[in-house]
């Protein structure tokens, strides 16, 4: 008998990621352009590994607090001033092992085996499977896709509500479709939950890539005290710091103590000197952020323009994010297309049914990259539509 029958069921149902499926297929190929995962390709720039380094020579190599130490709680006080017009205490912030592990504590926080959490779909699949892997159900309302734009329909966000329901997770800008909640969509999200008294988990981790100019609009802008918001973020896309796995929690100090446990039982913290290039970033890293997100709104429009042209894509600029979701005529298996785009032109997308119901007819790019390397792709990709729609 297969050692695999005496394992969990919740962790045999834990499904193999789409998106690192091609990944791994194609990883090692020359002349491949990859841009199937969400990072970009510059690595972290020198003040933020510095300080870093600095402190791991200084041996700050011990166990440490496991909220976070007080000095990058107090950063991300200042971070959240400076870019959200939001005062936040410190007891407000939780340091975690990446935002991936800031999603998996808020919802072990919210939910026990049996109930419910509603997601919004197309997503990051990695979401979906957090949520089952703590027992719940993940329920998806599905975006609608209309003229090659996202929307959301709140009546169907609604009738998916059950008495089951503990909490909404709402990722805008959203990772992959670009969606971008206006604020009076993130007013009827919150009337929503107030009305039915549900959490919200806010993925705002793209926030600051926001294409109509200035950063999108957040629940920080609206919330008032009482309401039950947990925020998950991260260092990665912000500051090239991808492979430091830090990230973080914005909840309410009432249930700081909560969120520390569960990060006791799981990580017991992140390492110190990680942390202090995380309080660099924070800091000091705006003029880098802005470089990251020019770059990212440049090969956008570059990607974008140029695949629009073929006439056989019907995927318009995202709002937001770093990816393009594009819809191209013919393609129904999109996983197939993945791979076969990776053999004949050598460039690497995550396919559309990795990312749930109504994505299955898409496939994602990062744009994050060097503009002349998307230029490339663009290229590339064109003549890949135009050759198999003639």
């Amino acid at each position: 008998m297969s050692v695999l029958n005496s394992l969990s069921i919740r962790s045999l149902a834990a499904p193999e990621s789409g998106i690192v499926e091609v990944k791994k297929y194609a990883h090692a190929r020359e002349n491949l352009l990859p841009l199937w995962v969400g990072e970009g390709d510059l690595p972290t720039p020198d003040f933020i590994s510095k300080a870093a380094v600095d402190a791991l020579n200084a041996g700050e190599t011990f166990y440490t607090w496991q909220r976070g130490i007080p000095e990058l709680r107090d950063a991300l006080g200042r971070y959240y001033q400076r870019h959200f017009g939001a005062l936040l205490s410190p007891e407000h912030f939780y340091v975690t092992g990446s935002g991936m592990q800031a999603i998996v504590l808020a919802v072990q926080a919210l939910t026990s085996p049996g109930d419910e959490m509603i997601y919004l779909t197309p997503t990051w699949p990695n979401i979906v499977s957090a949520i089952g892997i703590a027992g719940a159900k993940a329920v998806p309302v599905g975006i609608d896709f209309t003229q090659g734009k996202w929307d959301i329909d709140l009546g169907k966000l609604e009738s998916a509500i059950t008495p089951k329901t503990k909490a909404l997770f709402i990722n805008t800008p959203s990772n992959p479709t670009g969606w971008t909640a206006t604020e009076n969509n993130l007013r009827d999200i919150l009337a929503l939950a107030r009305k039915h008294g549900l959490w919200i988990v806010a993925d705002e981790i793209y926030a600051l890539y926001h294409y109509a100019g200035g950063r999108a609009p957040s629940f920080l802008d609206i919330m008032e005290e009482g309401d039950r918001i947990i925020f998950a973020n991260s260092f990665s896309k912000n500051w090239s710091m991808t492979g430091w796995r830090v990230g973080w929690l914005v909840a309410p100090p009432e249930i700081g103590q909560v969120i520390e446990n569960l990060i006791q039982y799981s990580t017991s913290g992140v390492a110190q000197f990680m942390q202090r290039g995380a309080i660099a970033a924070l800091d000091h890293g705006d003029e880098f952020l802005a470089k990251n997100f020019a770059r990212a709104a440049q090969s956008r429009d570059i990607l974008c323009d140029a695949l629009i042209a073929t006439n056989r894509v019907e995927t318009l600029k995202p709002d937001g994010a770093l990816y393009a979701f594009l819809k191209i005529d013919g393609v129904t298996d999109t996983r197939a297309a993945a791979f076969d785009i990776v053999d004949k032109v050598g460039v690497g997308l995550a396919p559309g049914n990795a990312f749930g119901a109504g994505g299955e007819l898409f496939l994602r790019a990062c744009f994050l990259r060097d503009p002349a390397q998307i230029a490339d792709a663009a290229e590339r990709l064109s003549d890949y539509i135009l050759k198999k729609s003639a």
